[in-house]
Protein backbone atom coordinates (compact mmCIF):
# COMPACT_ATOMS: atom_id res chain seq x y z
CA UNK A 1 0.00 0.00 0.00
CA UNK A 2 1.35 3.41 -0.98
CA UNK A 3 0.94 6.16 1.61
CA UNK A 4 0.16 9.67 0.46
CA UNK A 5 2.40 12.05 2.42
CA UNK A 6 1.05 15.11 0.62
CA UNK A 7 -1.21 17.30 2.76
CA UNK A 8 -4.75 17.85 1.55
CA UNK A 9 -5.65 21.22 0.07
CA UNK A 10 -8.71 22.94 1.53
CA UNK A 11 -10.57 25.19 -0.91
CA UNK A 12 -12.60 27.95 0.70
CA UNK A 13 -16.27 28.41 0.03
CA UNK A 14 -15.44 32.13 -0.22
CA UNK A 15 -13.54 31.51 -3.48
CA UNK A 16 -15.56 32.98 -6.31
CA UNK A 17 -15.75 34.69 -9.67
CA UNK A 18 -16.39 38.43 -9.66
CA UNK A 19 -16.83 41.00 -12.40
CA UNK A 20 -15.34 44.45 -11.78
CA UNK A 21 -15.49 47.16 -14.41
CA UNK A 22 -16.82 44.61 -16.88
CA UNK A 23 -13.80 42.30 -16.42
CA UNK A 24 -14.07 38.87 -14.81
CA UNK A 25 -11.69 37.78 -12.06
CA UNK A 26 -11.34 34.45 -10.29
CA UNK A 27 -10.62 34.70 -6.57
CA UNK A 28 -8.94 31.51 -5.29
CA UNK A 29 -8.59 31.03 -1.54
CA UNK A 30 -7.04 27.90 -0.06
CA UNK A 31 -4.92 26.48 2.73
CA UNK A 32 -3.20 23.24 3.57
CA UNK A 33 -5.27 21.01 5.82
CA UNK A 34 -2.73 21.15 8.65
CA UNK A 35 -2.40 24.96 8.52
CA UNK A 36 -4.72 27.67 9.72
CA UNK A 37 -3.65 30.57 7.48
CA UNK A 38 -5.25 31.07 4.07
CA UNK A 39 -3.52 31.99 0.81
CA UNK A 40 -4.97 34.24 -1.87
CA UNK A 41 -4.65 34.25 -5.65
CA UNK A 42 -6.56 36.36 -8.15
CA UNK A 43 -6.52 35.39 -11.82
CA UNK A 44 -7.61 38.04 -14.31
CA UNK A 45 -9.41 37.45 -17.60
CA UNK A 46 -6.09 37.22 -19.46
CA UNK A 47 -4.99 34.34 -17.21
CA UNK A 48 -2.48 36.40 -15.24
CA UNK A 49 -2.08 35.18 -11.66
CA UNK A 50 -1.66 37.63 -8.79
CA UNK A 51 -0.60 35.85 -5.59
CA UNK A 52 -0.46 37.62 -2.25
CA UNK A 53 2.68 37.10 -0.16
CA UNK A 54 0.67 37.65 3.01
CA UNK A 55 -1.33 34.88 4.64
CA UNK A 56 -4.77 35.58 6.05
CA UNK A 57 -6.36 34.59 9.36
CA UNK A 58 -9.64 33.79 7.70
CA UNK A 59 -10.93 33.09 4.23
CA UNK A 60 -13.24 36.09 4.66
CA UNK A 61 -10.22 38.35 5.24
CA UNK A 62 -8.59 36.95 2.08
CA UNK A 63 -11.73 37.49 -0.02
CA UNK A 64 -12.12 41.05 1.28
CA UNK A 65 -8.48 41.85 0.48
CA UNK A 66 -8.94 40.63 -3.09
CA UNK A 67 -12.12 42.60 -3.73
CA UNK A 68 -10.67 45.74 -2.12
CA UNK A 69 -7.49 45.50 -4.23
CA UNK A 70 -9.39 45.05 -7.49
CA UNK A 71 -11.86 47.82 -6.73
CA UNK A 72 -9.28 50.32 -5.39
CA UNK A 73 -6.85 49.78 -8.28
CA UNK A 74 -9.55 49.47 -10.92
CA UNK A 75 -9.81 46.41 -13.10
CA UNK A 76 -7.42 47.60 -15.82
CA UNK A 77 -4.82 49.06 -13.45
CA UNK A 78 -4.92 45.92 -11.32
CA UNK A 79 -4.11 43.81 -14.37
CA UNK A 80 -1.13 45.98 -15.33
CA UNK A 81 1.06 45.03 -12.39
CA UNK A 82 4.78 45.29 -13.06
CA UNK A 83 5.58 42.03 -11.29
CA UNK A 84 3.19 39.61 -12.95
CA UNK A 85 4.08 36.56 -15.00
CA UNK A 86 1.32 35.52 -17.42
CA UNK A 87 0.50 31.83 -17.70
CA UNK A 88 0.69 30.25 -21.12
CA UNK A 89 -2.56 29.58 -22.90
CA UNK A 90 -3.54 26.04 -23.76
Amino acid sequence: MIEDDEPDLVISGKAQHVVVGGYPFEIAICRLEAERAWTLEVVDFEGTSHVWDDRFRSDRDARNAAVEAIESEGAIAFMRGSNVIPFGRA
